[in-house]
């Protein structure tokens, strides 16, 4: 494979299509449903949903069917099918799910457009500055699809062989990918068992390497009402006699979370962290010295919560951490009279270890706070959501080799392996489902990319060397799966299919 004609190609096709696609795509305000309760209505995740089809039905990829499949009740979703490239002769064609796939996963829901953004960007305003493409979603995930398709384009364009591929691209995953299993198991015929799973939903330490996440935390989290009268009345006459909601919300609270170091307290929501992945966490904050924390927008003063750049690498990766991401029953200041209110409610994100079931961390965190309710209050936590995290398996020998020496090529460094503290609930799913598969998780959130914040960006030379190591990978997965490698086959073999160079193609 000519490495520098893929790159060419990969750069001219990100520079004329995918980069205007994407700033189309900024443009329309498709919220995800738990943002948006009437996104059917709306029509803005059609409009993305449509724009995204067209330009997969257009791009000259050999027997490629593109689908959008629509479960009743259900956000749609994108299922592109692409037939293994170059059989060896003598092949025979095996049914789908026995055939050795490549599942490429992404999602094309936003978030919300959160405040504070600088007064020349905005959520649906595509900026192209420097490097930089400025504006919601170009970068989580919407990128996903369109580098997902360039790679395999720009293997046909070398006639570089690979295997049967599968794309799905959801539209529910920043609601929690509630959707997802329904059309895993409506399409899983026609899905079969992937040998290779490439998301390209997750983040990276810098810009300067290929990223690996190794692991993703849990989630759950929900609304948290503390309600102690039946209307407002004179803070004057009541404060003394009646409760505070909020001090009541705040001494709830404290059965979660340690108010002066942040340590979430109960021993349930913690975990074992694996020898390895301490281990991963030191190297990640060797690699990245004090960008472990200085990719942060701090204000002038402010300091990290830890002073060791390894415990602020596992506290963002390894143990749960509460968030309160929006409040209720408070009015605001400009409108706040002397008045003892009569409830206050916030929104709880707790994220959870890695391995820790989600299910159980929602369950017992309903229990935690709503127990025993200081003076009688009525307290009701509503859980909203809880998707379980995702410890990595073990690299095969040909992915470990493949991911090395894709990062040596394409960014000119070795590759780098780091947990994350977002959530992809697919990942454990897919875990579940396949457990002898091969995973590859990397994405374009470096510093500063501030997804889900205001002034998120999508760093473009690394959105292209991204393609070009999907494209390496996707190439060597061929290799591994035509000399067993990727069906359990002992992966010490892994050497012989190795070029000069080192690399598997």
């Amino acid at each position: 494979m000519d490495t520098k004609a893929l790159g060419d190609f990969v750069g001219a096709l990100w520079d004329d299509e995918i980069v205007p696609q994407l700033s189309d795509y900024i443009r329309i305000p498709n919220k995800s449903p738990m943002f948006d309760a009437d996104w059917a209505s709306h029509g803005h995740m059609d409009q993305a949903v449509a724009q995204f089809e067209a330009w997969a039905r257009s791009q000259p990829i050999p027997g490629m069917q593109v689908e959008v499949v629509r479960l009743p009740g259900r956000t749609p979703l994108i299922f592109i099918e692409i037939p293994a490239a170059e059989r060896r002769r003598g092949d025979t064609h095996r049914p789908a799910q026995d055939e050795d796939t490549v599942l490429l996963y992404g999602h094309l829901d936003k978030q919300p457009e959160m405040t504070g953004w600088s007064e020349h960007l905005g959520p649906w305003k595509p900026v192209i500055e420097g490097d930089r493409l400025y504006g919601r979603g170009g970068a989580d995930d919407g990128y996903a699809m369109f580098g997902a398709l360039g790679a395999i384009r720009a293997l046909h364009e070398q006639g570089v062989p690979h295997a049967r591929c599968v794309v799905l691209i959801e539209a529910c995953e920043e609601s929690g990918s509630y959707d997802l299993p329904y059309y895993v198991d409506h399409l899983a015929a026609r899905i079969g068992k992937p040998s290779l799973i490439v998301c390209l939903d997750s983040g990276c330490g810098n810009y300067e390497q290929l990223w690996l996440t190794t692991s993703l935390r849990g989630m759950t989290g929900g609304n948290l009402t503390v309600k102690v009268l039946e209307e407002g009345v004179h803070s004057g006459d009541a404060s003394g006699i009646v409760a505070s909601s909020f001090r009541i919300l705040r001494k709830l609270l404290s059965r979660l979370e340690d108010e002066t170091s942040g340590r979430i307290l109960p021993r349930e929501l913690h975990v074992e962290i694996p020898a390895q992945r301490l281990e991963q966490a030191r190297r990640t904050a060797q690699v990245l010295g004090n960008d472990v924390y200085a990719k942060f927008p701090f204000i002038d003063g402010m300091q990290p919560m830890e002073s060791d750049l390894t415990e602020l690498v596992l506290n963002r990766t390894w143990r749960p951490a509460l968030s309160v991401t929006g409040v209720a029953g408070i009015p605001a200041l400009e409108s706040a009279g002397n008045v003892l209110r009569p409830h206050t409610s916030v929104k709880l994100s707790l994220r959870l270890p890695p391995t820790l079931d989600a299910k159980f961390g929602g369950d017992f965190l309903k229990r935690l706070l709503e127990r025993d309710p200081p003076y009688g209050a009525k307290v009701s936590f509503e859980l909203e959501k809880a998707g379980s995290g995702w410890d990595s398996p073990a690299l095969a020998h040909w992915l470990e080799h493949s991911v090395e020496n894709a990062s040596k090529v394409y960014f000119g460094a070795p590759v780098a392996f780091n947990g994350e503290g977002g959530s992809i609930p697919f990942m454990g799913m897919l875990g579940e489902k396949y457990p002898g598969a091969q995973f590859l998780i990397t994405g374009v959130l470096g510093p500063h990319s501030n997804a889900h914040g205001p002034n998120e960006f999508l760093h473009i030379p690394t959105g292209k060397r991204v393609t070009l190591c999907v494209a390496q990978v996707i190439a060597d997965h061929f290799i591994a799966s035509r000399t067993g490698l990727t069906r359990g086959v002992a992966a010490s073999a892994a050497h012989s299919i190795k070029g000069e160079d080192g690399c598997c193609a």
